[in-house]
């Protein structure tokens, strides 16, 4: 009977702490690098994006379009391959490059392939339920003269709790018009993970 009530009063006292668990919430910088797990971050696609298309914006080829054509090239983004050793959401490292693309005023930008899609579905319904006038004209669109897409891969050395991981992004820039890879960048990121125990 006295076992019994000492293991009643222990299962009684871990549920009781189990349930004063607490949740603690820090607010901080969004641009603030902040590594928990070591795997690929917000943090890492922001500061690719912003080194891989500040070199492709200060390149030649720029210069040479402009001169030759007399405006702005036109630039889409392609595919971004994940080949690395984990699960990557490609999505903010899009949306980075696309921003930082814009944001420079030195290119002109077309919407991906999804994005085409629900414009032109939107188009092919205002040709019957907006006004003359008012609706926006099909066979439209501007084309795209370059296209930047890339391949991020990472290497991983690993011994007792302990292992570096290099992230390799490359990316390049395709001529539209002659296939001809106008610019190709790459940019590291290279982390050192311990753990108390080996995980890996």
């Amino acid at each position: 009977m006295k076992k019994i009530i000492i293991f009643i009063m222990t299962g009684l006292m871990i549920a009781a702490l189990t349930g004063c668990a607490t949740t603690s919430v820090t607010r901080t910088a969004t641009d603030e690098v902040i590594d928990l797990s070591g795997r690929w971050n917000d943090s890492d696609a922001r500061l690719t994006a912003e080194v891989l298309i500040s070199d492709v914006l200060s390149r030649p080829w720029l210069l040479n379009f402009v001169e030759e054509e007399g405006a702005k090239p036109v630039v889409i983004i392609g595919s971004l391959r994940n080949k690395s050793s984990e699960h990557i959401d490609l999505l903010p490292l899009v949306k980075s490059f696309e921003m930082e693309l814009i944001n420079s005023g030195k290119v002109r930008f077309v919407a991906d392939k999804e994005a085409r899609a629900e414009v032109r579905d939107e188009k092919t319904d205002q040709q019957s339920n907006a006004s003359e006038d008012t609706a926006t004209r099909l066979a439209d669109e501007t084309g795209a003269d370059f296209m930047l897409q890339g391949v991020i891969t990472t290497t991983t050395d690993a011994i007792d709790g302990k292992k570096v991981v290099l992230y390799q992004t490359n990316m390049e820039l395709v001529n539209l018009h002659t296939n001809e890879i106008s610019w190709l960048g790459g940019h590291q990121i290279k982390k050192v993970v311990e753990q108390s125990k080996a995980g890996w």
